[in-house]
């Protein structure tokens, strides 16, 4: 079952709907636009430096680290839980036991078997399958610079607890007072909105991990289940892809 011991009363959680979500969900997908589509290419042209570099950049510092900031400001609205240390709580970072570690671990595998089933699946289609959007394009790494996997970690860092403290620490369990047991949903199609800049192709690969990892954090009201989910799914998804392998 859930940890319930320490969980807080939907009544005391400023509820979040439909509206809300979109709004919020659709302004970090037009952040997310802004960075890929126009940001990256000038830094890139600006510095001379890979693609996959001004993604790590300006990725980190324009996209990810305002998720971080947008999530603190939202908590401190909620006067209720203005003291820090109730925050842990609040955001339900608890500690993970037995059943919280099997859920995040089969996820990732169940993740990992559909994902890659749909990609085989887009690989029979005409003109192939392409992940691999413009603004994280690079040459496998080889000798001489593998030092972009040791850039590539901060950034990871940043990209998953950012994301996993705002749309599961903060908006879920808004979510979960204004939508109930069907609050998944909202914050699963919200996600799919927020990563739309990436393209179709990279986007029906990712539908898996969209639906599932929200879904297991509320069964399991634990936000490190999501943290598990995500750094299990992208990081050796991201080092495939640097080495080659994808």
């Amino acid at each position: 079952m859930p940890h319930t011991s320490d969980a807080l009363p939907p009544t005391r959680i400023s509820p979040m709907g439909w509206i809300q979500t979109l709004s919020i969900f659709g302004l970090t997908a037009l952040l997310l636009f802004a960075a890929t589509g126009f940001l990256i290419p000038a830094f890139s042209d600006a510095s001379g430096s890979e693609p996959v570099l001004s993604w790590f950049m300006v990725g980190g510092l324009g996209v990810f680290a305002p998720l971080v900031i947008a999530g603190y400001v939202l908590l401190r609205r909620e006067s209720k839980f203005g003291e820090q240390s109730r925050w842990a709580t609040r955001l339900r970072f608890r500690r993970m036991d037995r059943v919280d570690w099997l859920w995040g671990v089969g996820a990732i595998a169940a993740i990992g078997t559909l994902s890659a089933t749909i990609h085989a699946a887009l690989g029979t289609l005409e003109g192939g399958v392409d992940l691999h959007p413009q603004f994280m394009a690079f040459e496998p790494l080889s000798a001489g610079r593998y030092w972009i996997l040791a850039a590539w970690i901060p950034f990871w860092i940043l990209n998953i607890m950012g994301e996993e403290f705002l749309w599961r620490g903060v908006i879920l369990p808004r979510q979960e007072a204004a939508l109930g047991r069907g609050a998944w949903v909202a914050n699963a199609f919200g996600w799919l909105l927020f990563h739309l800049a990436f393209g179709w192709q990279l986007m029906v690969v990712l539908l898996p991990i969209l639906i599932i990892l929200p879904y297991a954090v509320q069964h399991r009201q634990n936000t490190w289940v999501g943290v598990v989910i995500h750094a299990g799914v992208n990081g050796p998804g991201f080092v495939a892809v640097a080495l080659g392998y994808v």
